[in-house]
């Protein structure tokens, strides 16, 4: 298909619809270790990410899991996909219970070419929409690649940080993620399936997940505080069941840089927004 074609997806949109229920939030809470919040209160940040997900039936999904192309989404060929990234502003919590509507549009497609062949690139702008009003943005960039060996190392090694929590992700975890979150790529549950079609040497840790565990471990570390903007992208993929470090620092200016990753080097960055609560 040609780049003319592709830039056609550009603006399309669609509308979905979906009650933040409390037996889902209680099964993300048992996933993730955490006291889940009752209903009325503010939903932790990045839960949102196991909602809003189409049921389809296995007819509708392609051979990876995910769901065919060529629908919302533009037409990627045989390329593997994969999240590399996002930027979120959060502008008032989501509550358990409340009933939200979720616009997607496609702000842009953009081919590219790299060391591994040829890359597409499609950046999804998803609108929160909470009794009336925006509660959130959240701009996903998607990267389809064609098969190649994945980049497993090769990064910058891990900074000292100020405060840092380890992660053991074992095949339980990941399982039950994807299970939360309704995410049918095989990479994450699939043995065979990783290593013999796409080439890992073992279940990939969701990208996701990562960027939620280290946004949690700032606001740990960091409790009097109010999270407004968080950003993230992918540097390499984990591997389970090698264990890895989420960390971060304080940056000036209501800013503060996370990162993940192991002995292996970083894989995966961000920055935080924030203001004090006592300045509110």
């Amino acid at each position: 298909m040609t780049t003319h074609n592709l830039k056609d997806w550009i603006g399309r949109s669609e509308e979905r619809s979906d009650r933040l229920s409390h037996n889902l939030v209680k099964r993300i809470g048992a996933t993730l270790g955490e006291a889940a919040p009752s209903p009325g209160e503010a939903l932790p940040l990045l839960w949102h990410w196991a909602f809003f997900q189409d049921p389809l039936p296995e007819s509708g999904l392609g051979d990876d899991g995910h769901p065919a192309r060529g629908g919302f989404l533009p037409p990627a060929d045989n390329r593997n996909r994969m999240w590399a990234g996002s930027r979120l502003t959060f502008i008032e919590p989501l509550r358990v219970e409340a009933q939200v509507i979720c616009r997607s549009t496609i702000a842009k497609v953009e081919e590219k070419h790299g060391r591994t062949g040829a890359l597409l690139f499609v950046t999804v702008q998803h609108e929160y929409f909470q009794d009336g009003r925006i509660a959130l943005r959240d701009e996903q960039d998607i990267v389809y690649r064609e098969p190649s060996p994945p980049k497993l190392g090769g990064t910058q090694a891990m900074p000292e940080g100020q405060w840092h929590e380890p992660v053991q992700p074992n095949a339980t975890l990941l399982f039950r993620y994807s299970a939360v979150t309704f995410n049918g790529h095989r990479i994450h549950y699939d043995w065979p399936y990783v290593r013999e079609t796409e080439g890992y040497p073992g279940l990939v840790v969701h990208g996701p997940l990562i960027a939620t565990l280290s946004l949690r471990a700032f606001q740990r570390a960091n409790p009097h505080v109010r999270v407004t903007g968080f950003a993230f992208r992918g540097l390499r993929p984990l591997i389970s069941p090698q264990p890895f470090e989420v960390g971060g620092c304080l940056l000036a200016d209501g800013k503060a840089q996370v990162w993940a990753g192991n002995q292996a080097g970083l894989a995966q960055i961000g920055e935080v927004a924030f203001v004090s609560e006592d300045s509110q």
